[in-house]
């Protein structure tokens, strides 16, 4: 089976360098990875092309997702965002346990990239509620969500008309046709730079609000507040941050 992993990007440059190092350390590498950019001005496009992505040109996420899977030639898509940092196990043991349970589309538990109890207890929350909707009213992060190619085709890709919560709309539609669920032989370690940056409890409102307008059923196409993309403040300064590994061979391989 072939792997491609699509990331649609706006003013990554600060994270995606850490995501395609995290790539390239794969036990099972991915075949190819696509980057979709929305027009950044970061030099993301030319960081992601000396990191050996391709790169296409995106739009808003889910513009982005179904640009990356148009040129993805994979038979499984891989849609993670710019500021996760899967384990190098995380593609071997999610393809396993997909393969395993017979499962056509899913995404997999959730961290934070952040010591906080607060932080932790939020995203354990969130795990409880992916887990307890998968077989009702299924939902996925759109920071991670796997899919055979074959069914991303027969619903026709995200809703590049939804504004937010596009990734549970794009899930629930592919339940209908395929095998949905959550894995738990992976996490996903995820940012909270979104937390950090607008507050826990601003965020939680907005979140509720959304999920008050999936289960009425009703696509959200305008909002009644802001929910930035593409602008979100660098990271604190740490590590340094790696400028260039072709994908595929760890540092240090020969």
């Amino acid at each position: 089976m072939k792997v491609s992993v699509i990331i649609p990007t706006l003013n990554e440059a600060a994270y995606l360098p850490h995501l395609l190092e995290a790539l390239a350390r794969q036990t099972r590498p991915p075949d190819e990875v696509i980057v979709a950019d929305a027009g950044s001005e970061d030099g993301t496009p030319a960081l992601a092309q000396a990191w050996g992505a391709r790169v296409v040109p995106g739009g808003r996420p889910a513009v982005g997702r179904n640009a990356g899977a148009r040129a993805a030639q994979g038979d499984l898509l891989v849609f993670l965002d710019a500021d996760v940092l899967p384990r190098p196990d995380f593609l071997e043991k999610a393809l396993k346990e997909m393969a395993d349970r017979g499962l056509d589309v899913v995404t997999c538990l959730m961290e934070p990239l952040s010591p906080r109890p607060a932080d932790r207890v939020f995203h354990e929350v969130a795990n409880g509620y992916l887990l307890a909707l998968q077989w009702i009213s299924p939902r996925a992060p759109g920071f991670c969500i796997l899919i055979r190619r074959a069914l991303h085709e027969a619903i026709g890709g995200f809703d590049e008309t939804l504004l937010l919560a596009e990734d549970h709309d794009y899930v629930q539609r592919a339940a209908r046709h395929g095998r949905f669920g959550v894995l738990t032989t992976v996490r996903i370690p995820v940012s909270i730079r979104r937390m950090e940056e607008e507050g826990l409890f601003p965020l939680m409102l907005k979140y509720l609000w959304a999920e008050a307008h999936v289960w009425a059923g009703r696509p959200i196409r305008r909002l009644p507040f802001t929910y930035a993309f593409g602008r979100h403040r660098p990271p604190p300064v740490g590590a340094p941050i790696p400028k260039r590994l072709p994908l595929g061979r760890p540092r240090g391989s020969p």
